[in-house]
C-alpha cells in the first residue's frame, strides 16, 4: 500500500480511560481508548457503505481487525503503529475538510486513532492533524 496522506482524529471505545468514559468495543469487538488501535474506512462492505471514502475520491485498501498501519503526524514527524478495531472515521462526511500546521496540509478524515495512540503523536487538545498513513 502506498502511503495515504489526509488528517488523522481521535474516537473513544471499550472501557474508560484519560478523557474517555465507557462506550461500544468497536466493530471488531477488541477496541479499547487504551490502546494503540484505530478505525478503518474500509474494513468490509457493510463498512464502506457508511464512510464512502470513494466520495472524497480516495480509494482506500481493504484492511480488515488486526491489521497493522502506520501513521505519521505530518506537524511533527511523530509516527506510531496501531492495529485495526473499529470502522471509521465517516470519511464522506468530512469532504474537503483540510488541516494544516505551516506548510503540512491534509485533506479529509482518513483515520481514527484511539486516544492513546493519537496521544503518541500530538495532543488530544488538538484533535486533528495532517497525516500520513502507511503499512511500513
Amino acid at each position: 500500500m502506498a502511503a495515504i496522506r489526509g488528517e488523522v482524529s481521535w474516537f473513544c471505545c471499550g472501557t474508560a480511560w484519560g478523557p474517555c468514559g465507557t462506550a461500544g468495543g468497536g466493530a471488531c469487538g477488541t477496541c479499547k481508548s487504551g490502546n494503540y488501535q484505530h478505525a478503518w474506512p474500509n474494513t468490509s462492505d457493510a463498512c464502506y457503505a457508511i464512510t464512502h471514502p470513494d466520495t472524497c475520491g480516495l480509494s482506500m485498501s481493504r484492511r480488515g481487525c488486526g491489521f497493522r498501519h502506520y501513521t505519521t503526524n505530518l506537524c511533527n514527524g511523530a509516527r506510531v503503529g496501531t492495529t485495526i478495531a473499529d470502522c471509521g472515521p465517516q470519511t464522506d462526511l468530512f469532504c474537503g475538510e483540510r488541516t494544516c500546521c505551516g506548510s503540512a496540509c491534509g485533506s479529509n478524515r482518513i483515520i481514527d486513532l484511539t486516544p492513546a495512540a493519537f496521544s503518541a503523536i500530538g495532543s488530544l487538545s488538538v484533535g486533528l492533524r495532517p497525516c500520513s498513513v502507511d503499512t511500513v
